[in-house]
């Protein structure tokens, strides 16, 4: 598969594109006034503590107090996560040597009102949650991510030889210093060990660097940032099969080759300075694909589509066979139209970055082997995912119940924001709704005003109706109540407003 990485850079905004066979896979945006902060390391103070959630809010500096859960002061495993492509296989407790675990302390026995404490960014602060923060910091490199609080050596899952696992390991326990633990990336497989000391050497130092400013400053403050989205994304997502970067500013193109020269002068690339008067994305397509990317409706090839609704905790996906009509019987037609459908969800994922809970609404499919197909389907095409993804069985109405690791906001919160018209509901109340509502309210209040004229401020749609079809309803009520209404249109008026004066 070709791969090519697509970067975009102005004075306000950083856009990176990952491209797969020629279309955009995923797109990582970063503005200089909204600098993304998961990594970054802070000095905070505890705030608040929660006995009844088990969980603590602790002031770092940001508008929103973040939030630590009990286990982000006790689980290390959970805590890196998100930093890594895979987290080594955690043993059941009936798996491991001796009894369960035992039962955590109390967050209130581990934390208190006014305590300084060092954490990291997990999870950005997304719509009105504010930042979730991990006692447990990790300092991700290209080969490995360091955590100096854990006694303890982990293994990318994406990396499937067993050899070649037992040999990164064997390496790693033998290099790190006693009491660190270190998670060996994918981009580590077939890494000699003066590759792996190296990426090892730079991280302790960073720590060290780390703790050293820390004795020095009081909470709340910033520690330590991660890197920009253009070096995150290098060091993360830049492997042996992209063919090459494309880039339209020297300033940028300059940071790539000496980022690359330091932490993969073994690596290769064709690194290219973008000159041309066509806008960058424009010249690669990318554009059109970003606004396809913030539409709830998306066609597939056969003439069917999905439809993606997004909440602030769910997003339902609903598949349609839509023009699509088939060639054969209604169950081939069906079957084909969810696995096209199957393709586009796992591609409209990774591109708007959706996460939480997700359900996904097939068409319904009679034959058990075709659901089979469908499911088998999906789970091979979430593979190539790197956002962790757990999903259930197709169920007997045609539902898929999933879940996607969710670390940023999604590309149309990013991009987007509350239409202030219908304040994200996305729909209005019809004209005739209001009219009728005003009615309502003349006959509320007409008896308490005062004098003979009244004036009605209207929405000039809403006006038109009162004016032609619904003059009626205003007659009626002038004749009831003795009284002459005179209706003013005010274009500035959202539909939904009105008022009633005197005179």
């Amino acid at each position: 598969m070709a791969k090519e990485l697509v970067i975009n850079k102005t004075s306000h905004e950083t856009r990176v594109a990952l491209l797969e066979n020629g279309h955009i896979a995923e797109l990582y945006i970063e503005r200089n006034r909204e600098r993304g902060i998961v990594g970054n390391i802070y000095l905070g103070k505890v705030i608040r503590v929660l006995p009844g959630m088990q969980a603590a809010f602790v002031d770092i500096g940001l508008e929103k107090a973040a939030f630590l859960y009990v286990a982000d002061v006790l689980d290390e495993m959970e805590a890196v996560e998100q930093f890594i492509e895979g987290s080594p296989h955690r043993p059941a407790p009936s798996e491991e040597a001796g009894d369960e675990h035992p039962p955590m302390p109390p967050i209130e026995d581990l934390l208190q009102e006014g305590q300084e404490i060092l954490v990291q960014i997990a999870k950005e602060p997304i719509g009105t949650k504010g930042a979730r923060i991990t006692s447990h910091v990790s300092l991700p490199g290209r080969h490995l991510v360091f955590m100096p609080t854990v006694d303890h050596v982990g293994i990318s899952r994406r990396i499937e030889n067993e050899e070649e696992k037992n040999r990164l390991r064997e390496a790693v326990e033998q290099m790190k210093p006693r009491g660190t633990g270190f998670i060996v990336r994918t981009a580590a497989e077939g890494k000699t060990e003066e590759d792996l000391k190296s990426d090892m050497d730079f991280l302790v130092g960073l720590w060290q660097d780390i703790t050293r400013r820390k004795e020095n400053k009081r909470a709340t403050c910033l520690i330590h940032s991660d890197l920009d989205v253009t070096s995150k994304v290098l060091r993360d997502i830049l492997t042996e099969d992209v063919d090459r970067i494309v880039v339209d500013s020297q300033e940028e193109h300059d940071k790539i080759v000496r980022f690359i020269g330091t932490f993969m002068p073994k690596l290769k690339y064709s690194i290219e300075l973008y000159q041309d008067d066509e806008p960058i994305f424009d010249a690669f397509g990318l554009e059109v694909e970003i606004a396809r990317a913030l539409g709830r409706k998306v066609w597939l090839k056969s003439g069917g589509y999905i439809i993606i609704e997004q909440t602030e905790a769910l997003t339902a996906i609903d598949v349609n066979t839509g023009r699509y009509v088939g060639k054969h019987n209604l169950e081939d037609t069906i079957l084909k139209t969810n696995l096209e459908a199957v393709k586009e969800i796992a591609f409209q994922l990774r591109l708007r970055n959706i996460g939480g809970l997700i359900i996904i609404d097939f068409i319904d499919m009679e034959k058990e082997a075709h659901r089979d197909k469908v499911h088998s389907a999906l789970e091979e095409t979430l593979k190539n995912d790197k956002a962790k993804t757990n999903i259930l069985k197709i169920s007997e109405l045609g539902l898929v119940e999933m879940t996607r690791k969710r670390v940023r906001e999604s590309i149309g919160r990013t991009l987007c924001e509350g239409c202030p018209y219908c304040e994200g509901k996305g729909y209005i109340k019809s004209r005739t709704t209001m009219v009728y509502e005003i009615f309502r309210e003349l006959r509320r209040e007409i008896r308490d005003m005062p004098g003979y004229r009244l004036t009605l401020l209207v929405h000039p749609d809403v006006a038109a109706l009162l004016y032609d079809e619904e003059r009626h309803g205003i007659e009626e009520i002038e004749a009831r109540y003795e009284k002459q209404i005179t209706i003013a249109t005010r274009p500035n008026f959202h539909q939904e407003q009105f008022e009633i004066v005197v005179g």
